[in-house]
Protein backbone atom coordinates (compact mmCIF):
# COMPACT_ATOMS: atom_id res chain seq x y z
CA UNK A 1 0.00 0.00 0.00
CA UNK A 2 1.24 3.50 -0.82
CA UNK A 3 1.17 5.39 2.50
CA UNK A 4 1.49 8.77 0.81
CA UNK A 5 -1.81 8.24 -0.96
CA UNK A 6 -3.44 6.35 1.91
CA UNK A 7 -2.67 8.00 5.31
CA UNK A 8 -2.76 5.82 8.43
CA UNK A 9 -6.10 5.24 10.04
CA UNK A 10 -4.79 6.54 13.42
CA UNK A 11 -2.28 9.42 12.93
CA UNK A 12 -0.28 10.81 15.87
CA UNK A 13 -2.42 12.92 18.19
CA UNK A 14 0.14 15.71 18.16
CA UNK A 15 1.47 16.48 14.67
CA UNK A 16 4.39 18.32 16.22
CA UNK A 17 5.58 15.05 17.70
CA UNK A 18 6.56 13.83 14.26
CA UNK A 19 10.28 14.44 14.11
CA UNK A 20 12.11 15.38 10.87
CA UNK A 21 13.85 12.01 10.99
CA UNK A 22 10.52 10.19 11.25
CA UNK A 23 9.16 12.28 8.40
CA UNK A 24 12.13 11.44 6.19
CA UNK A 25 11.82 7.77 7.12
CA UNK A 26 8.11 7.75 6.29
CA UNK A 27 8.74 9.47 2.97
CA UNK A 28 11.52 7.03 2.11
CA UNK A 29 9.28 4.13 3.09
CA UNK A 30 6.46 5.45 0.92
CA UNK A 31 8.85 5.94 -2.00
CA UNK A 32 10.23 2.42 -1.59
CA UNK A 33 6.70 1.03 -1.41
CA UNK A 34 5.69 2.86 -4.58
CA UNK A 35 8.85 1.68 -6.33
CA UNK A 36 8.24 -1.91 -5.23
CA UNK A 37 4.63 -1.72 -6.42
CA UNK A 38 5.67 -0.37 -9.82
CA UNK A 39 8.37 -3.02 -10.10
CA UNK A 40 5.89 -5.77 -9.19
CA UNK A 41 3.42 -4.47 -11.78
CA UNK A 42 6.11 -4.42 -14.47
CA UNK A 43 7.19 -7.93 -13.47
CA UNK A 44 3.60 -9.18 -13.55
CA UNK A 45 3.13 -7.67 -17.01
CA UNK A 46 6.31 -9.30 -18.28
CA UNK A 47 5.29 -12.63 -16.73
CA UNK A 48 1.87 -12.38 -18.38
CA UNK A 49 3.43 -11.73 -21.76
CA UNK A 50 5.71 -14.73 -21.31
CA UNK A 51 2.72 -16.92 -20.45
CA UNK A 52 0.78 -15.62 -23.44
CA UNK A 53 3.72 -16.39 -25.71
CA UNK A 54 3.98 -19.92 -24.29
CA UNK A 55 0.25 -20.38 -24.89
CA UNK A 56 0.64 -19.19 -28.49
CA UNK A 57 3.51 -21.63 -29.00
CA UNK A 58 1.29 -24.42 -27.70
CA UNK A 59 -1.08 -23.65 -30.59
CA UNK A 60 1.96 -23.57 -32.88
CA UNK A 61 2.95 -27.05 -31.65
CA UNK A 62 -0.29 -29.02 -31.87
CA UNK A 63 -1.57 -27.35 -35.06
CA UNK A 64 0.95 -29.44 -36.99
CA UNK A 65 -1.05 -32.59 -36.14
CA UNK A 66 -4.29 -31.06 -37.36
CA UNK A 67 -2.82 -29.65 -40.59
CA UNK A 68 -0.37 -32.34 -41.64
CA UNK A 69 -2.04 -35.49 -40.29
CA UNK A 70 -5.80 -34.97 -40.13
CA UNK A 71 -6.24 -32.50 -42.97
CA UNK A 72 -3.72 -33.53 -45.62
CA UNK A 73 -1.81 -36.77 -45.51
CA UNK A 74 -3.51 -39.39 -43.36
CA UNK A 75 -6.97 -39.42 -44.97
CA UNK A 76 -5.87 -40.33 -48.51
CA UNK A 77 -2.96 -42.49 -47.32
CA UNK A 78 -4.97 -44.52 -44.80
CA UNK A 79 -7.75 -44.90 -47.38
CA UNK A 80 -5.24 -46.30 -49.90
CA UNK A 81 -3.95 -48.74 -47.27
CA UNK A 82 -7.53 -49.82 -46.50
CA UNK A 83 -8.14 -50.36 -50.22
CA UNK A 84 -5.04 -52.57 -50.35
CA UNK A 85 -6.62 -54.71 -47.64
CA UNK A 86 -10.13 -54.66 -49.18
CA UNK A 87 -11.83 -57.72 -50.62
CA UNK A 88 -13.19 -58.02 -54.17
CA UNK A 89 -16.23 -55.94 -53.20
CA UNK A 90 -14.07 -53.06 -51.95
CA UNK A 91 -14.91 -53.73 -48.29
CA UNK A 92 -12.75 -54.16 -45.21
CA UNK A 93 -13.76 -56.03 -42.07
CA UNK A 94 -12.37 -54.41 -38.90
CA UNK A 95 -13.56 -56.23 -35.76
CA UNK A 96 -15.91 -58.31 -37.90
CA UNK A 97 -17.73 -55.28 -39.34
CA UNK A 98 -18.18 -54.80 -43.06
CA UNK A 99 -17.59 -51.27 -44.34
CA UNK A 100 -16.42 -49.66 -47.55
CA UNK A 101 -12.70 -49.05 -47.59
CA UNK A 102 -13.42 -45.43 -48.52
CA UNK A 103 -15.40 -44.97 -45.29
CA UNK A 104 -12.76 -46.39 -42.93
CA UNK A 105 -11.01 -43.08 -42.27
CA UNK A 106 -14.13 -40.99 -41.43
CA UNK A 107 -15.53 -43.81 -39.30
CA UNK A 108 -12.25 -44.05 -37.38
CA UNK A 109 -12.21 -40.30 -36.79
CA UNK A 110 -15.80 -40.53 -35.56
CA UNK A 111 -14.97 -43.35 -33.11
CA UNK A 112 -11.90 -41.54 -31.76
CA UNK A 113 -13.92 -38.41 -31.06
CA UNK A 114 -16.60 -40.36 -29.21
CA UNK A 115 -14.00 -41.88 -26.90
CA UNK A 116 -12.22 -38.54 -26.46
CA UNK A 117 -15.38 -36.98 -24.99
CA UNK A 118 -15.28 -39.30 -21.97
CA UNK A 119 -11.51 -38.93 -21.57
CA UNK A 120 -11.73 -35.12 -21.74
CA UNK A 121 -14.41 -34.93 -19.06
CA UNK A 122 -12.40 -37.03 -16.62
CA UNK A 123 -9.07 -35.35 -17.44
CA UNK A 124 -10.59 -31.88 -17.13
CA UNK A 125 -12.10 -32.50 -13.71
CA UNK A 126 -8.93 -34.24 -12.47
CA UNK A 127 -6.95 -31.19 -13.60
CA UNK A 128 -9.34 -28.87 -11.75
CA UNK A 129 -9.09 -30.82 -8.52
CA UNK A 130 -5.33 -31.41 -8.55
CA UNK A 131 -4.28 -28.10 -10.10
CA UNK A 132 -2.04 -29.97 -12.57
CA UNK A 133 -3.38 -28.61 -15.84
CA UNK A 134 0.05 -28.21 -17.39
CA UNK A 135 1.27 -31.68 -16.44
CA UNK A 136 -1.83 -33.34 -17.89
CA UNK A 137 -1.86 -31.10 -20.96
CA UNK A 138 1.78 -31.83 -21.80
CA UNK A 139 1.47 -35.51 -20.88
CA UNK A 140 -1.36 -36.05 -23.35
CA UNK A 141 0.53 -33.97 -25.92
CA UNK A 142 3.48 -36.34 -25.73
CA UNK A 143 1.24 -39.42 -25.97
CA UNK A 144 -0.29 -37.95 -29.12
CA UNK A 145 3.12 -36.98 -30.51
CA UNK A 146 4.49 -40.50 -30.00
CA UNK A 147 1.45 -42.09 -31.66
CA UNK A 148 1.86 -39.69 -34.59
CA UNK A 149 5.55 -40.52 -34.93
CA UNK A 150 4.50 -44.19 -34.95
CA UNK A 151 2.63 -43.56 -38.21
CA UNK A 152 6.02 -43.82 -39.91
CA UNK A 153 5.54 -47.60 -39.74
CA UNK A 154 2.29 -47.64 -41.75
CA UNK A 155 2.38 -49.35 -45.11
CA UNK A 156 1.10 -52.25 -47.14
CA UNK A 157 -2.30 -53.30 -45.81
CA UNK A 158 -1.80 -52.25 -42.14
CA UNK A 159 -4.97 -50.23 -42.01
CA UNK A 160 -5.81 -51.48 -38.50
CA UNK A 161 -2.47 -50.19 -37.19
CA UNK A 162 -3.20 -46.85 -38.86
CA UNK A 163 -6.68 -46.75 -37.35
CA UNK A 164 -5.35 -47.56 -33.87
CA UNK A 165 -2.64 -44.88 -34.00
CA UNK A 166 -5.19 -42.36 -35.28
CA UNK A 167 -7.54 -43.13 -32.37
CA UNK A 168 -4.78 -42.71 -29.75
CA UNK A 169 -3.33 -39.57 -31.34
CA UNK A 170 -6.70 -37.89 -31.88
CA UNK A 171 -7.85 -38.57 -28.30
CA UNK A 172 -4.59 -37.20 -26.89
CA UNK A 173 -4.82 -34.17 -29.17
CA UNK A 174 -8.38 -33.42 -28.04
CA UNK A 175 -7.56 -33.65 -24.33
CA UNK A 176 -4.40 -31.56 -24.63
CA UNK A 177 -6.22 -28.80 -26.53
CA UNK A 178 -9.13 -28.84 -24.09
CA UNK A 179 -6.79 -28.29 -21.16
CA UNK A 180 -5.02 -25.45 -22.98
CA UNK A 181 -8.34 -23.57 -23.40
CA UNK A 182 -8.65 -23.31 -19.63
CA UNK A 183 -5.74 -20.85 -19.61
CA UNK A 184 -7.51 -18.20 -21.73
CA UNK A 185 -9.49 -16.38 -18.98
CA UNK A 186 -6.31 -15.96 -16.94
CA UNK A 187 -4.31 -14.67 -19.90
CA UNK A 188 -6.56 -11.75 -20.94
CA UNK A 189 -9.28 -9.49 -19.59
CA UNK A 190 -12.76 -9.37 -21.15
CA UNK A 191 -11.85 -6.64 -23.64
CA UNK A 192 -8.66 -8.38 -24.79
CA UNK A 193 -9.85 -11.96 -25.18
CA UNK A 194 -10.95 -11.66 -28.81
CA UNK A 195 -7.47 -10.40 -29.71
CA UNK A 196 -5.57 -12.97 -27.62
CA UNK A 197 -7.73 -15.84 -28.84
CA UNK A 198 -7.37 -14.75 -32.48
CA UNK A 199 -3.61 -14.37 -32.09
CA UNK A 200 -3.41 -17.91 -30.72
CA UNK A 201 -5.22 -19.25 -33.77
CA UNK A 202 -2.93 -17.19 -36.03
CA UNK A 203 0.14 -18.74 -34.36
CA UNK A 204 -1.36 -22.17 -34.92
CA UNK A 205 -1.91 -21.57 -38.62
CA UNK A 206 1.60 -20.13 -38.97
CA UNK A 207 3.18 -23.16 -37.27
CA UNK A 208 1.12 -25.67 -39.18
CA UNK A 209 1.79 -23.82 -42.43
CA UNK A 210 5.54 -23.69 -41.87
CA UNK A 211 5.71 -27.45 -41.36
CA UNK A 212 3.54 -27.98 -44.44
CA UNK A 213 6.01 -25.96 -46.53
CA UNK A 214 8.79 -28.29 -45.41
CA UNK A 215 6.61 -31.35 -46.06
CA UNK A 216 5.61 -30.09 -49.50
CA UNK A 217 9.28 -29.64 -50.38
CA UNK A 218 10.01 -33.16 -49.15
CA UNK A 219 7.11 -34.72 -51.02
CA UNK A 220 7.90 -32.89 -54.26
CA UNK A 221 11.56 -33.87 -54.07
CA UNK A 222 11.11 -37.47 -52.95
CA UNK A 223 12.40 -38.85 -56.27
CA UNK A 224 15.59 -36.79 -56.04
CA UNK A 225 16.04 -38.04 -52.48
CA UNK A 226 15.57 -41.66 -53.55
CA UNK A 227 12.30 -42.03 -51.63
CA UNK A 228 9.02 -43.55 -52.75
CA UNK A 229 5.90 -41.43 -52.47
CA UNK A 230 4.64 -43.67 -49.65
CA UNK A 231 7.85 -43.29 -47.69
CA UNK A 232 7.70 -39.51 -48.17
CA UNK A 233 4.13 -39.46 -46.81
CA UNK A 234 5.17 -41.53 -43.77
CA UNK A 235 8.04 -39.14 -43.06
CA UNK A 236 5.64 -36.21 -43.29
CA UNK A 237 3.26 -37.88 -40.84
CA UNK A 238 6.05 -38.60 -38.36
CA UNK A 239 7.40 -35.05 -38.70
CA UNK A 240 4.14 -33.69 -37.26
CA UNK A 241 4.65 -35.79 -34.14
CA UNK A 242 8.26 -34.65 -33.80
CA UNK A 243 7.23 -30.99 -34.26
CA UNK A 244 4.48 -31.38 -31.65
CA UNK A 245 6.89 -32.92 -29.14
CA UNK A 246 9.66 -30.36 -29.61
CA UNK A 247 7.57 -27.19 -29.32
CA UNK A 248 5.55 -28.51 -26.38
CA UNK A 249 8.73 -27.93 -24.37
CA UNK A 250 7.98 -24.16 -24.36
CA UNK A 251 4.57 -24.30 -22.61
CA UNK A 252 5.91 -27.05 -20.38
CA UNK A 253 8.60 -24.66 -19.11
CA UNK A 254 6.69 -21.35 -19.06
CA UNK A 255 3.04 -22.01 -18.22
CA UNK A 256 1.98 -22.38 -14.58
CA UNK A 257 0.70 -25.76 -13.44
CA UNK A 258 -2.69 -24.35 -12.46
CA UNK A 259 -4.99 -22.66 -14.97
CA UNK A 260 -7.53 -20.47 -13.18
CA UNK A 261 -8.25 -22.94 -10.37
CA UNK A 262 -8.83 -21.69 -6.84
CA UNK A 263 -5.98 -22.85 -4.56
CA UNK A 264 -8.29 -24.34 -1.94
CA UNK A 265 -9.72 -26.78 -4.44
CA UNK A 266 -6.45 -28.65 -4.84
CA UNK A 267 -6.42 -29.62 -1.17
CA UNK A 268 -9.72 -31.39 -1.60
CA UNK A 269 -8.18 -33.49 -4.35
CA UNK A 270 -5.90 -35.43 -1.99
CA UNK A 271 -6.57 -39.12 -1.74
CA UNK A 272 -8.90 -40.02 -4.58
CA UNK A 273 -8.67 -37.35 -7.30
CA UNK A 274 -10.41 -39.39 -9.98
CA UNK A 275 -13.40 -40.33 -7.84
CA UNK A 276 -13.61 -36.77 -6.55
CA UNK A 277 -13.43 -35.45 -10.09
CA UNK A 278 -16.39 -37.56 -11.13
CA UNK A 279 -18.42 -36.07 -8.27
CA UNK A 280 -17.25 -32.61 -9.30
CA UNK A 281 -18.34 -33.36 -12.86
CA UNK A 282 -21.80 -34.30 -11.63
CA UNK A 283 -22.04 -31.08 -9.59
CA UNK A 284 -20.98 -28.99 -12.57
CA UNK A 285 -23.58 -30.66 -14.77
CA UNK A 286 -26.29 -29.90 -12.24
CA UNK A 287 -25.06 -26.33 -11.83
CA UNK A 288 -25.06 -25.64 -15.56
CA UNK A 289 -28.85 -25.94 -15.57
CA UNK A 290 -28.93 -22.62 -13.74
CA UNK A 291 -27.59 -20.94 -16.90
CA UNK A 292 -29.81 -22.14 -19.76
CA UNK A 293 -28.63 -19.37 -22.08
CA UNK A 294 -25.04 -20.53 -21.74
CA UNK A 295 -26.23 -24.05 -22.59
CA UNK A 296 -28.14 -22.69 -25.59
CA UNK A 297 -24.93 -21.09 -26.87
CA UNK A 298 -23.09 -24.40 -26.38
CA UNK A 299 -25.82 -26.12 -28.39
CA UNK A 300 -25.35 -23.68 -31.27
CA UNK A 301 -21.57 -24.08 -31.18
CA UNK A 302 -22.00 -27.85 -30.95
CA UNK A 303 -23.84 -27.83 -34.30
CA UNK A 304 -21.90 -25.43 -36.49
CA UNK A 305 -18.46 -26.35 -35.20
CA UNK A 306 -19.17 -29.97 -35.99
CA UNK A 307 -19.61 -28.93 -39.60
CA UNK A 308 -16.37 -26.95 -39.50
CA UNK A 309 -14.36 -29.83 -38.00
CA UNK A 310 -15.73 -32.29 -40.55
CA UNK A 311 -14.94 -30.05 -43.52
CA UNK A 312 -11.38 -29.69 -42.23
CA UNK A 313 -10.84 -33.40 -41.56
CA UNK A 314 -12.46 -34.66 -44.78
CA UNK A 315 -11.33 -31.98 -47.26
CA UNK A 316 -8.28 -33.87 -48.49
CA UNK A 317 -10.30 -37.07 -48.92
CA UNK A 318 -12.93 -35.16 -50.93
CA UNK A 319 -10.25 -33.47 -53.02
CA UNK A 320 -8.41 -36.67 -53.84
CA UNK A 321 -11.33 -39.07 -54.36
CA UNK A 322 -14.00 -36.80 -55.89
CA UNK A 323 -12.10 -33.93 -57.49
CA UNK A 324 -9.09 -35.93 -58.66
CA UNK A 325 -6.50 -33.72 -56.97
CA UNK A 326 -3.02 -35.18 -56.65
CA UNK A 327 -1.07 -35.11 -53.39
CA UNK A 328 0.88 -32.01 -54.40
CA UNK A 329 -2.31 -30.05 -55.05
CA UNK A 330 -3.78 -31.21 -51.75
CA UNK A 331 -0.75 -30.10 -49.76
CA UNK A 332 -0.59 -26.78 -51.64
CA UNK A 333 -4.30 -26.14 -50.99
CA UNK A 334 -4.04 -26.84 -47.27
CA UNK A 335 -0.92 -24.69 -47.12
CA UNK A 336 -2.95 -21.93 -48.77
CA UNK A 337 -5.65 -22.40 -46.12
CA UNK A 338 -3.03 -22.03 -43.39
CA UNK A 339 -1.60 -18.83 -44.89
CA UNK A 340 -4.96 -17.19 -45.63
CA UNK A 341 -6.30 -18.24 -42.20
CA UNK A 342 -3.60 -16.22 -40.43
CA UNK A 343 -4.96 -13.03 -41.97
CA UNK A 344 -8.54 -14.32 -41.75
CA UNK A 345 -8.35 -14.86 -37.99
CA UNK A 346 -6.92 -11.39 -37.41
CA UNK A 347 -9.36 -9.81 -39.88
CA UNK A 348 -12.44 -11.33 -38.26
CA UNK A 349 -11.07 -10.24 -34.90
CA UNK A 350 -10.99 -6.64 -36.15
CA UNK A 351 -14.48 -6.96 -37.63
CA UNK A 352 -15.72 -8.28 -34.28
CA UNK A 353 -14.25 -5.21 -32.61
CA UNK A 354 -16.52 -3.07 -34.77
CA UNK A 355 -19.68 -5.16 -35.16
CA UNK A 356 -19.47 -7.59 -32.24
CA UNK A 357 -18.43 -11.24 -32.01
CA UNK A 358 -21.92 -12.71 -32.39
CA UNK A 359 -22.71 -10.86 -35.62
CA UNK A 360 -19.28 -11.74 -37.00
CA UNK A 361 -19.70 -15.44 -36.23
CA UNK A 362 -23.18 -15.45 -37.82
CA UNK A 363 -21.73 -13.85 -40.94
CA UNK A 364 -18.99 -16.47 -41.05
CA UNK A 365 -21.61 -19.25 -40.96
CA UNK A 366 -23.29 -17.78 -44.03
CA UNK A 367 -19.88 -17.82 -45.71
CA UNK A 368 -19.47 -21.48 -44.75
CA UNK A 369 -22.76 -22.32 -46.53
CA UNK A 370 -21.51 -20.66 -49.73
CA UNK A 371 -18.22 -22.52 -49.35
CA UNK A 372 -19.94 -25.91 -49.22
CA UNK A 373 -22.08 -24.99 -52.21
CA UNK A 374 -18.93 -24.12 -54.17
CA UNK A 375 -17.38 -27.44 -53.17
CA UNK A 376 -20.46 -29.38 -54.32
CA UNK A 377 -20.61 -27.80 -57.79
CA UNK A 378 -16.85 -27.62 -58.29
CA UNK A 379 -15.59 -29.36 -61.46
CA UNK A 380 -13.12 -32.20 -61.06
CA UNK A 381 -9.48 -31.97 -62.14
CA UNK A 382 -9.46 -28.16 -61.93
CA UNK A 383 -6.87 -27.15 -59.31
CA UNK A 384 -7.62 -23.43 -59.66
CA UNK A 385 -11.15 -23.97 -58.35
CA UNK A 386 -9.86 -26.14 -55.54
CA UNK A 387 -7.46 -23.37 -54.55
CA UNK A 388 -10.34 -20.86 -54.60
CA UNK A 389 -12.21 -23.15 -52.22
CA UNK A 390 -9.13 -23.24 -49.98
CA UNK A 391 -9.04 -19.44 -49.86
CA UNK A 392 -12.71 -19.27 -48.85
CA UNK A 393 -12.15 -21.81 -46.08
CA UNK A 394 -9.09 -19.95 -44.82
CA UNK A 395 -10.89 -16.62 -44.60
CA UNK A 396 -13.56 -17.89 -42.22
CA UNK A 397 -11.95 -20.89 -40.51
CA UNK A 398 -9.79 -19.36 -37.80
CA UNK A 399 -11.94 -16.32 -37.10
CA UNK A 400 -15.15 -18.27 -36.56
CA UNK A 401 -13.48 -20.60 -34.06
CA UNK A 402 -11.37 -17.97 -32.27
CA UNK A 403 -14.35 -15.65 -31.79
CA UNK A 404 -16.56 -18.50 -30.64
CA UNK A 405 -14.01 -19.30 -27.95
CA UNK A 406 -13.66 -15.72 -26.73
CA UNK A 407 -17.43 -15.15 -26.85
CA UNK A 408 -17.98 -18.19 -24.65
CA UNK A 409 -15.52 -16.82 -22.08
CA UNK A 410 -18.06 -14.10 -21.28
CA UNK A 411 -20.79 -16.68 -20.60
CA UNK A 412 -18.94 -18.48 -17.79
CA UNK A 413 -19.75 -17.70 -14.13
CA UNK A 414 -16.74 -16.33 -12.26
CA UNK A 415 -14.56 -19.01 -10.71
CA UNK A 416 -15.84 -21.74 -13.05
CA UNK A 417 -13.65 -21.04 -16.07
CA UNK A 418 -11.73 -24.32 -16.14
CA UNK A 419 -14.81 -26.49 -15.66
CA UNK A 420 -16.87 -24.71 -18.28
CA UNK A 421 -14.08 -24.66 -20.84
CA UNK A 422 -13.81 -28.43 -20.45
CA UNK A 423 -17.46 -28.67 -21.44
CA UNK A 424 -16.88 -26.19 -24.25
CA UNK A 425 -14.20 -28.42 -25.71
CA UNK A 426 -16.47 -31.43 -25.25
CA UNK A 427 -19.05 -29.63 -27.38
CA UNK A 428 -16.21 -28.89 -29.82
CA UNK A 429 -15.18 -32.55 -30.03
CA UNK A 430 -18.38 -34.16 -28.80
CA UNK A 431 -20.36 -33.72 -31.97
CA UNK A 432 -17.57 -33.87 -34.50
CA UNK A 433 -18.23 -37.59 -34.50
CA UNK A 434 -21.62 -36.82 -36.03
CA UNK A 435 -20.22 -34.91 -38.99
CA UNK A 436 -17.80 -37.65 -40.08
CA UNK A 437 -20.57 -40.19 -39.41
CA UNK A 438 -23.05 -38.31 -41.61
CA UNK A 439 -20.30 -37.83 -44.21
CA UNK A 440 -19.45 -41.54 -44.15
CA UNK A 441 -23.08 -42.66 -44.24
CA UNK A 442 -23.86 -40.36 -47.16
CA UNK A 443 -20.99 -41.89 -49.10
CA UNK A 444 -21.97 -45.40 -47.99
CA UNK A 445 -25.50 -44.90 -49.32
CA UNK A 446 -24.82 -42.89 -52.49
CA UNK A 447 -21.24 -43.77 -53.37
CA UNK A 448 -20.67 -40.05 -54.05
CA UNK A 449 -18.44 -37.73 -52.05
CA UNK A 450 -20.41 -34.78 -53.48
CA UNK A 451 -23.49 -36.01 -51.66
CA UNK A 452 -21.34 -36.51 -48.56
CA UNK A 453 -19.99 -32.95 -48.59
CA UNK A 454 -23.36 -31.27 -49.19
CA UNK A 455 -24.90 -33.32 -46.36
CA UNK A 456 -22.88 -31.16 -43.94
CA UNK A 457 -25.04 -28.11 -44.71
CA UNK A 458 -27.46 -29.19 -42.00
CA UNK A 459 -24.92 -28.47 -39.26
CA UNK A 460 -24.34 -24.87 -40.38
CA UNK A 461 -28.03 -24.13 -40.90
CA UNK A 462 -29.08 -25.44 -37.49
CA UNK A 463 -26.09 -23.78 -35.80
CA UNK A 464 -26.95 -20.42 -37.36
CA UNK A 465 -30.61 -20.67 -36.34
CA UNK A 466 -29.79 -21.55 -32.72
CA UNK A 467 -27.04 -18.94 -32.34
CA UNK A 468 -29.30 -16.23 -33.74
CA UNK A 469 -31.75 -16.94 -30.91
CA UNK A 470 -29.15 -16.60 -28.13
CA UNK A 471 -29.60 -13.24 -26.28
CA UNK A 472 -25.89 -12.83 -25.60
CA UNK A 473 -26.22 -9.66 -23.49
CA UNK A 474 -28.81 -11.29 -21.23
CA UNK A 475 -26.69 -14.46 -21.05
CA UNK A 476 -23.66 -12.47 -19.86
CA UNK A 477 -25.73 -10.62 -17.27
CA UNK A 478 -27.20 -13.92 -16.06
CA UNK A 479 -23.77 -15.24 -15.04
CA UNK A 480 -22.83 -11.92 -13.41
CA UNK A 481 -20.09 -10.82 -15.80
CA UNK A 482 -19.57 -7.28 -17.16
CA UNK A 483 -21.05 -6.81 -20.62
CA UNK A 484 -18.53 -5.82 -23.32
CA UNK A 485 -19.23 -2.71 -25.34
CA UNK A 486 -19.83 -4.70 -28.52
CA UNK A 487 -21.33 -8.17 -28.83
Amino acid sequence: MDTAANPPEHPPADPASATPTASVTATASASASATATASATATDGAALRRMQFAWYINDWAYAAFSATVLTVFLGPYLTSIAKNAADASGDVHPLGLTIRAGSFFPYTVSFSVLVSVAVMLVAGTVADRTGRHKELMCGFAYVGALATMGMFFLGGDRYLLGGGLLVVANIAYAVSVALSYAYLPGLAGPDQRDAVSSKGWAYGYAGGGLLLIANLALFEGHDALGLSSGTAVRICLASAGLWWALFTIVPMLRLPSRAGVAPDRTAAAAGRPTAGSLRELARTLRGMREYPLTLLYLGAFLCYNDGIQTVVSQASLYGSEELGMDQTSLVAAVLLVQIVAIGGALLLGRIAGRYGAKRTVLGSLVAWVFTLALGYFMPAHQPIWFFALACMIGLVLGGSQALSRSLFSHLIPAGKEAEYFSFYKVSDRGTSWMGPLVFGLAYQITGSYRSAIISLLVFFVIGFAVLAKVPVRRAIEAVGNPVPERL
